[in-house]
C-alpha cells in the first residue's frame, strides 16, 4: 500500500532540508518558512496571543485548527514544526488507514528523543475508532497532534480528543492580506514568479483576491495560471482575470458547513425582506450544485413560518416552485425558484402561525390536557348519542352571521395573536367582529336564563 504520510526533517536552524521543487504548485512553493512570514490571522498570531507564546516556549500539547480551505492550517502546522525543530509527520485522513496510523504512532514511541508532531489533515474524516487510537499516545506525549479540519469540530471530533486539544479557529484571509501574498509571489524569483518579470496593479490583484473566496491557495494558483497564460514580461490586466474567472468554480460543499451557512444566509435574507441578498445566496447555491428541491422545501417552510397569514399566497407560490423543480428540473426551474424567492422576500411578514403552534404545544406539555367538551364529541353512533355526545351542539350555518356563540374548549386559551401586517390585519379585524357577536349571544343567553 502506498505511503500517504510525509515526513520533513528540520535541521538545527529550523529550516527544511527538503528541496523546493519548481514543478510544485505556486501555493506550495510560497508557503511561509517562519512565523514572521505568515500573513493575517492576527486574532491568533498577533502580539500577546496564546499560540505564539506556546510556540516560542515549545510548551504546547495538541492543537486543532478549524477553518475554511486555503486559510493556512497546513502552513501554520509546518511552521510550528520548523520553529520548534520537531519531527513532522503529515497524514491525510482521507487516504490513510488504521494500519498506517499504528505504524506512525509506533515510530513516534520509538523515536522519543525527537519530538514528533503528527499533523492530520482533514481529521474530521477519521472515524471514531481512528480518533480513539490517537488518545493513548496523545495523553502520554509520544506525539503532539495538530489536526486540521474545515468542519465544525464539535460535530466531527470525539469529545475526549477535543478536550485534550487547544482549538484555534482560522478565518479566511481578507482581500488585502491575499493581495500582499500575491504581490510577494510576483516578486519572489526563488520560489515565486519573479523570473517571469510580470507585474500587476493592485486593482488586478484585488480582482484575483475577490474571486478566491478568501482561499489563499486558490488565489496563488489562479495567479500562476494567469501568469503562465500571459507569458513573460508585461502587465497582467483585468481582462486576463476575467478570462480566467469564467472557468472558476464556487466553493460549496452540499454536505458540510458551507452548505448550512449559505442556506442560513438565504433564509435570513428572505425573512429580512432583502430580495437582493436573497437572490445572491440563491445564485451561489445554484452555482455550487445545490439540489433545487432542497431550496424549494426551505421556501415552503418559510412561507408558513415567516410570511404566514400576512400573505397566504406565499405557501401557494412556494408549493408551485417546488412542483416546478420536480416536473421541470434544472436549469429552467431556477426561474421558478427566483420567482418564489423574490415574492417571499417582498411579502409582508408574520410569525403568528409559528407562535400559535409553539404556544399550543407549550399548553399541552405544561398543563393538564383538556377533555373534549360533551357538545363537541362524536355522535355518529346510537351508543355515543346515548351518552349525550353532541346533544347541545349548535350548527353554525344555521345561525345569523354563522356564529353560534358556543365555546370549543372547556377553558378558553389565547394562542393565536394576529399581527397588523398585510392580509393578517383583515383577519384581526374579522376575529374581533366574531368575538363581539359571540359576546352578544352569550349576554342574550344569560338574560334569557
Amino acid at each position: 500500500m502506498a505511503d500517504n504520510s510525509a515526513e520533513l526533517d528540520f535541521g538545527p536552524e529550523g529550516r527544511g532540508t527538503e528541496r523546493i521543487l519548481l514543478s510544485a504548485p505556486l501555493a506550495v512553493r510560497m508557503r511561509p518558512e517562519k512565523m514572521s512570514e505568515i500573513v493575517g490571522h492576527s486574532h491568533i498570531l498577533g502580539k500577546g496571543c496564546l499560540l505564539p507564546r506556546l510556540i516560542e516556549t515549545d510548551s504546547f500539547g495538541s492543537l486543532i485548527f478549524y477553518g475554511p480551505p486555503g486559510c493556512g492550517k497546513t502552513t501554520i502546522a509546518e511552521v510550528i514544526a520548523k520553529e520548534t525543530k520537531s519531527r513532522f509527520v503529515k497524514v491525510n485522513a482521507v487516504l490513510s488507514n488504521v494500519s498506517q496510523l499504528r505504524e506512525e504512532l509506533a515510530a513516534a514511541r520509538y523515536r522519543k528523543n525527537e519530538r514528533t508532531i503528527l499533523f492530520i489533515d482533514e481529521i474530521h474524516r477519521f472515524n471514531k475508532a481512528q480518533q480513539d487510537l490517537l488518545l493513548p499516545d496523545v495523553e502520554d506525549g509520544n506525539v503532539r497532534l495538530i489536526g486540521a479540519t474545515t468542519e465544525n469540530p464539535g460535530f466531527y471530533i470525539n469529545a475526549p480528543l477535543l478536550s485534550r486539544s487547544h482549538l484555534f479557529k482560522l478565518e479566511p484571509l481578507s482581500p488585502g492580506d491575499i493581495v500582499k501574498v500575491l504581490r510577494g509571489a510576483l516578486a519572489d524569483a526563488r520560489r515565486g514568479l519573479g523570473a517571469y518579470g510580470v507585474v500587476a496593479d493592485d486593482s488586478v490583484l484585488f480582482s484575483i483576491a475577490g474571486i478566491s473566496d478568501g482561499d489563499t491557495r486558490r488565489a496563488l494558483n489562479a495567479l500562476e495560471t494567469i501568469v503562465l497564460a500571459h507569458g513573460g514580461g508585461g502587465c497582467i490586466t483585468l481582462e486576463d482575470v476575467e478570462v480566467f474567472a469564467k472557468e472558476r468554480r464556487v466553493r460549496y460543499d452540499r454536505n458540510e458547513d458551507e452548505h448550512y451557512n449559505t442556506v442560513s444566509a438565504f433564509i435570513k435574507s428572505v425573512r429580512g425582506c432583502d430580495p437582493d441578498a436573497a437572490m445572491y445566496w440563491l445564485a451561489k447555491m445554484l452555482a455550487g450544485g445545490e439540489d433545487p428541491r432542497f431550496i424549494a422545501r426551505r421556501l415552503m417552510i418559510l412561507a408558513s413560518e415567516d410570511v404566514g397569514l400576512a400573505d397566504s399566497r406565499g405557501i401557494l407560490v412556494a408549493n408551485a416552485a417546488f412542483d416546478a423543480c420536480e416536473r421541470i428540473g434544472l436549469p429552467e426551474c431556477e426561474l421558478n425558484l427566483a420567482h418564489a424567492t423574490i415574492f417571499l422576500a417582498c411579502a409582508p411578514k408574520s410569525n403568528s402561525v409559528t407562535n400559535a403552534l409553539f404556544a399550543a404545544k407549550q399548553e399541552i406539555e405544561t398543563k393538564p390536557v383538556q377533555a373534549v367538551p360533551l357538545h363537541l364529541r362524536d355522535s355518529h353512533t346510537a351508543f355515543n348519542r346515548g351518552l349525550g355526545n353532541g346533544a347541545d351542539y349548535i350548527y353554525n350555518h344555521d345561525c345569523p352571521n354563522f356564529i353560534s356563540g358556543q365555546d370549543y374548549l372547556e377553558k378558553n386559551v389565547k394562542l393565536y395573536n394576529p399581527t397588523s401586517y398585510g392580509s393578517e390585519k383583515q383577519i384581526a379585524e374579522r376575529l374581533e367582529i366574531y368575538a363581539k357577536i359571540k359576546r352578544k349571544i352569550k349576554d342574550e343567553n344569560r338574560h334569557k336564563q
